[in-house]
């Protein structure tokens, strides 16, 4: 009998390691991955016979009860039946989280057991080109917001003549509600290390950097164990896979600036230097770290790729909708009942995600609205969940599907709080390098306010400063602040007119709260 708890930072924050703790006592416990069911961890797997059962949430209190149920065969109260089997767990279509809290995430053999490093393998095989066409013909974007082909921008790095190129990973989540990047990295690191090398081989770049936020030290410390080990294996090193392939990695750890999520920003802090916008052209892919030819990609944009070279990127591209190719790990989070991470298709419809697959609210109030793609996304309003989750498709409703994080609001919520709250989100974390972005959100902070105190006349003020952010600022932090501005200004305008819920709260925390 073989009992696992998950290491996850989530997991963790509920009690997962005093839960492991007292079960070592009476067992042997292998850390995991969560599974994405943040509203059961702590959870408790036993494997027996080759089946996983689970017992959730376990609090450390629970465990004496729990060993002895587990010795003597008895019923549980916990008891939630074969993991694989919950409604949560069917419903879903993994493949970058296949592996997430089922192997642990540092045993190289259980990795390669589980469909790991099938993809290096074939990178190895077909070559450089093949690679990127692969790549290129799945129909992959970039996971981290901006939506953009992965395998042009590979073609362009492989193209681009240089002594040296570089793979950087973009693992700087710091997207309210979102938490994928997190999870992968603290579940099954193995799989962005192989998705890096087939990067590294595939645009002839020797040497790769994952940049981690300095809030998320489990993800660092297991990155860094989980390269130590692939060095052991082979998969990284002077010669990958015995191929003659030169690749090797490293992690660096970020300071905190949100505005470090941003790929030319995210460079400048990498080399040592403040964290500020480069100016386009010249692009990351000609000139990036170091001047140097770079991929710039996502942990999750990273992570499918050994999925698409172990089956082939016309399979990859069979899954989705649209140009919305393949699957996306949701982050289901806010005022919902299942929170927690779910991976599907393209194409499922928000509302199917927020009131089937999440529940509805926690407070079981009606939901008024979800704010799709982190602070900076629009508010969908409850009469728009029939888009279809797709970048094309929320687009056209003035939306962005951006880390794919859902925050759900039910119709408590005073969207000109949580308006004030993205212009001053983006004035606190402005790099202050462009004038629409760095004065642009500090007058805007201002505008609410006046409308808040009943001056109507800052309405259209407020629309063409949004307007001025929108299309005058260098990079997508001032960019992107207008659309949970407009968004709630447009479907909610009672919030706007003194007509809308009170506000007895000065902060989108307070409010929240």
């Amino acid at each position: 009998m073989r009992i696992w708890v998950p290491l996850d930072a989530a997991a963790k924050a509920l009690g997962a390691d005093e839960v492991a703790a007292a079960l070592a006592a009476d067992f042997t416990v292998t850390r995991n991955g969560t599974r994405g069911m943040i509203w059961l961890e702590p959870l408790v797997e036993v494997e027996r016979d080759g089946v996983r059962y689970g017992y959730g949430p376990v609090e450390a209190g629970d465990v004496p009860g729990l060993v002895e149920a587990l010795r003597s065969g008895a019923a549980h109260p916990l008891a939630l039946g074969p993991v694989e089997e919950l409604p949560w767990m069917k419903a879903q279509q993994r493949l970058v989280f296949a592996r997430v809290g089922v192997i642990d995430p540092f045993s190289v053999e259980e990795y390669q057991a589980h469909g790991g490093l099938e993809g290096l393998r074939r990178a190895v095989e077909i070559g450089p080109e093949a690679i990127v066409a692969d790549v290129t013909e799945s129909g992959l974007r970039g996971r981290g917001g901006a939506g953009f082909p992965t395998g042009i921008k590979w073609k362009t790095v492989a193209g681009a003549q240089a002594p040296r190129k570089y793979i950087v990973c973009n693992a700087d989540e710091g997207d309210s509600g979102s938490f994928a990047d997190r999870m992968l990295m603290e579940g099954d690191p193995l799989v962005l290390i192989e998705g890096m090398a087939i990067a590294g081989i595939a645009v002839g770049a020797v040497q790769g950097y994952v940049y981690i936020r300095s809030e998320y030290p489990d993800a660092i410390r297991n990155m860094e164990a989980a390269i130590g080990k692939a060095r052991q294996a082979g998969i990284l090193g002077q010669s990958v896979l015995g191929s003659g392939h030169v690749y090797d990695m490293e992690v660096r750890t970020g300071a905190g600036a949100y505005v470090c999520g941003e790929e030319t920003s995210l460079l400048n802090s990498l080399e040592g230097k403040r964290g500020v916008v480069r100016a386009k052209p010249p692009i990351p892919a000609l000139e990036g770290f170091l001047g140097r030819p770079t991929v710039v990609n996502n942990v999750i944009s990273l992570a499918s790729v050994p999925w698409i070279l172990a089956h082939g990127g016309a399979e990859y591209a069979k899954l989705g909708i649209g140009r919305s190719k393949g699957t996306i790990p949701i982050q289901i989070a806010g005022n919902v009942k299942y929170g927690g991470l779910f991976e599907a298709a393209f194409g499922m419809t928000l509302g199917h995600i927020i009131n089937e697959i999440g529940g509805g609210t926690a407070s079981g109030r009606p939901v008024k609205a979800a704010q799709v793609g982190g602070p900076l996304g629009a508010y969908v309003p409850h009469w728009n969940f029939d888009v279809p989750f797709g970048y094309e498709e929320l687009g056209a409703k003035d939306a962005l599907l951006g880390h794919a994080g859902i925050s759900v609001f039910d119709d408590t919520a005073d969207m000109l709080k949580l308006a004030r709250f993205a212009m001053e989100f983006c004035a606190v974390e402005s790099c202050g390098k462009c004038t629409p972005c760095r004065i642009g959100s500090i007058r805007g902070v201002e505008t609410i306010d006046r409308i808040a105190q009943g001056d109507q006349d800052g309405i259209p003020i407020l629309k063409d400063l949004c307007n001025t952010m929108k299309w005058g600022s260098l990079c997508a932090l001032g960019g992107f602040a207008p659309f949970p501005v407009m968004s709630a200004l447009t479907h909610f305008p009672d919030d706007f007119s003194g007509r809308g819920a009170p506000r007895p709260a000065n902060t989108y925390r307070e409010a929240a709260e």
